[in-house]
């Protein structure tokens, strides 16, 4: 696969791949600072749950690894303040918060800079792992010249590894069945046109870019016999936020008789939360969906949607398929959470 890793630490730098510019250009930000995390988090240079949660990961040990440690409770309260920072420079994602507290709990527990670090490596080896355990698991939910649907980007851009909803296409490729790929492009930021069909193309995948407004047409041709997507948080009942646009997918599903299929690693599970209904829905800036038009209108560019439990067929992750009903089978595979054993 040649598509360049989203995220690299070499000795004690942290580098992230800038994912804005993609796939016209090929840049690396230097990450110095919490700051310069925070921002790159917040304008998505970085991007994809698990691979925010790494970066924030590794941001938060370097800086905790520059700041004096003579003084612990200063210390501690210093790791907080940037943990409080990165985990609120995206709040619909759970796996920054998740990735912080990680740290945040080895550090009051006792540990220093040094184990903080040796943990973010260990949560970007634990991503790489997931990745093959989802794709594991899900592969089998694609049969020989079978057309998958998905939505957004959920690939090796988004994590470490070969991604969560691209896993199961990356080893059916790499075993030779014959499959097809539709990607919609992914609006207003075209996640799916610049990064998941370049990202897939580059793997030498079959796949089609198609706008978001013909998956309908597409499915009542009987092109589609899969949708597969990631997610951002899958809640304690099952519903799923992900990219605006998915709630559209999972309805048009139900219709045409669709299976419809979400990618969760478990760190992407979020317990303590009820119902998507309880998630902060993140709203961005009017000039994502206006780009250069001069008319100026109100606009609404909430960045994530929620698909109600019920008409999701069934949540992959790294230690099984959860079905109906998603909040008892999701409760009994997604507990730990963390590599698959």
């Amino acid at each position: 696969m040649k598509v360049p890793a989203p995220i690299v630490w070499q000795q004690g730098r942290l580098r992230l791949l800038d994912q804005r510019r993609l796939p016209t250009s090929v840049e690396y930000l230097d990450i110095d600072s919490i700051d310069d995390a925070v921002t790159a988090i917040a304008t998505l240079a970085v991007r994809g749950a698990p691979a925010i949660g790494i970066a924030a990961g590794y941001a938060l040990a370097a800086s905790a690894a520059r700041s004096p440690q003579a003084d612990r409770t200063a210390w501690l309260a210093g790791l907080d303040a940037a943990a409080a920072r990165l985990a609120g420079a995206r709040p619909t994602a759970v796996n920054l918060a998740w990735a912080v507290n990680r740290l945040r709990r080895l550090a009051h527990a006792g540990a220093g800079a040094d184990a903080l670090v040796g943990e973010a490596e260990a949560m970007h080896a634990e991503s790489e792992a997931v990745c093959l355990g989802i794709g594991r698991h899900g592969e089998a939910l694609i049969e020989p010249g079978a057309t998958v649907l998905t939505h957004c980007n959920a690939g090796a851009l988004a994590v470490a590894g070969i991604g969560t909803a691209t896993a199961p296409m990356y080893l059916r490729h790499r075993a030779g069945v014959p499959f097809r790929v539709l990607a919609d492009e992914t609006r207003p930021l075209l996640q799916g046109a610049r990064l998941t069909a370049w990202e897939l193309a580059e793997a030498g995948i079959d796949v089609t870019l198609i706008c978001d407004n013909m998956a309908a047409v597409m499915m009542a041709a009987g092109e589609v016999d899969l949708v597969l997507v990631g997610t951002d948080r899958v809640t304690r009942n099952g519903d799923v936020v992900n990219k605006i646009g998915t709630l559209n997918l999972a309805v048009l599903c139900r219709h045409f008789g669709v299976p419809f299929y979400v990618a969760c690693p478990s760190s992407t599970y979020d317990p303590d939360t009820p119902t998507g209904a309880d998630v902060t829905i993140e709203e961005r800036h009017a000039d994502e969906v206006l780009g250069t038009q001069a008319a100026r209108v109100a606009v609404r560019n909430p960045a994530f949607d929620v698909t109600p439990a019920a008409l999701v067929t069934g949540i992959v992750s790294e230690h099984g398929i959860a079905r109906a009903p998603l909040a008892d089978t999701l409760a009994g595979i997604m507990t730990p959470a963390g590599p698959p054993g």
